[in-house]
């Protein structure tokens, strides 16, 4: 779990989170720089060519829990489109920009209210724009 698993992201994805990166300031978004390192190790492809089980913007994801077994979804949205909805995630949260590129398979720590970690397990890309043909989303 020390190394990170490579990613992948589209271009158009690519192209939109760099915009949003330039137009936030560091007190905006502190973890900014986390963020961009994510967007800088990333293999970035044509959204015709993502793989279909890459978490990708606006992918819905199911998740387990590896110390409990549980199962939830989220999706993966831009910070516009949270809100307070509960089964979405802001890509400026720490666990939307690690989450961004995975795969089906990967596995993620993800931090616990109160401290400490868990790891979970990507299950399933449920819904994945470029997989549905929506290239511009």
């Amino acid at each position: 779990m020390n190394k990170s698993p490579p990613i992948t992201i589209s271009s158009l994805d690519a192209v939109r989170l760099e915009k949003m990166l330039a137009s936030l300031g560091s007190n905006q978004f502190p973890d900014k720089e986390s963020l961009q390192d994510e967007l800088d190790r990333a293999n970035v492809v044509e959204p015709q060519q993502i793989p279909p089980d890459v978490v990708t913007m606006n992918s819905t994801v199911t998740f387990k829990v590896a110390s409990s077994e549980r199962e939830f979804s989220l999706t993966l949205v831009y910070p516009n489109d949270a809100g307070d909805n509960t089964s979405k995630i802001s890509i400026l949260a720490p666990v939307g920009s690690a989450l961004l590129g995975l795969r089906e398979g990967d596995e993620m720590s993800w931090p616990k209210p109160g401290g400490g970690l868990l790891v979970v397990r990507i299950l399933k890309v449920v819904y994945q724009p470029e997989r549905s043909g929506d290239f511009q989303r």
